[in-house]
């Protein structure tokens, strides 16, 4: 695993965990030498997670539209590079070039959308590249349950063809990846 792009959100979330465990991603990442791929941004979580990377030693590669930019998510100096696209669709699909994998932090609607369009690529067959979520104080088990309420009323067929993994922190995390389970 050389590349893992991180989707999380632009603002900080109302529980200081998210942050904490934001930041030790980051740092896990560069201590282990692992690319970090996401949205390029300088703000919230995800400014924390390129922030720590950055820190540690590690590459960053930011991938943002003009208008991302220009509306809500400055461009954090220092990263490896920062690659601007032309609109949101082209954003998430060079993120997906770039990476060999896919970290969930807590976020909102853009981490939901991101997150749903990798799991329809899997789902329609165009990827195998793992999904880990980080469950931050259990953030994301009322997705697990609708995820689960779908399988039972027949929207999804069995939810162990998706390439998901969780863990509940960052180390659990890394340790995942690693083993690229």
């Amino acid at each position: 695993m050389k590349t893992v792009a991180v989707y999380t959100g632009h603002q900080m979330g109302t529980d200081p965990a998210f942050a904490r465990d934001a930041a030790k991603v980051g740092e896990l990442l560069a201590r282990n030498k692992i690319r970090l791929v996401w949205g390029g941004g300088n703000v919230g979580l995800m400014g924390v997670v390129a922030g720590a990377v950055i820190k540690n030693g590690g590459e960053a590669i930011g991938v943002s539209t003009h208008h991302v930019i220009a509306r809500q998510e400055p461009v954090l100096e220092g990263a490896t590079k920062v690659e601007i696209v032309d609109g949101i669709n082209e954003r998430k699909q060079r993120m997906f070039e770039l990476s060999d994998a896919f970290c969930i932090l807590p976020g909102g609607l853009g981490t939901l959308n991101e997150l749903t369009d990798i799991l329809t690529m899997q789902q329609v067959g165009e990827s195998k590249k793992p999904v880990y979520f980080l469950n931050t104080h259990k953030y994301w088990n009322s997705f697990s349950r609708i995820f689960v309420h779908m399988q039972q009323n027949g929207f999804i067929a069995n939810i162990r063809d998706y390439h998901i993994r969780a863990a509940m922190t960052p180390e659990e995390l890394l340790q995942l990846i690693m083993k690229h389970e």
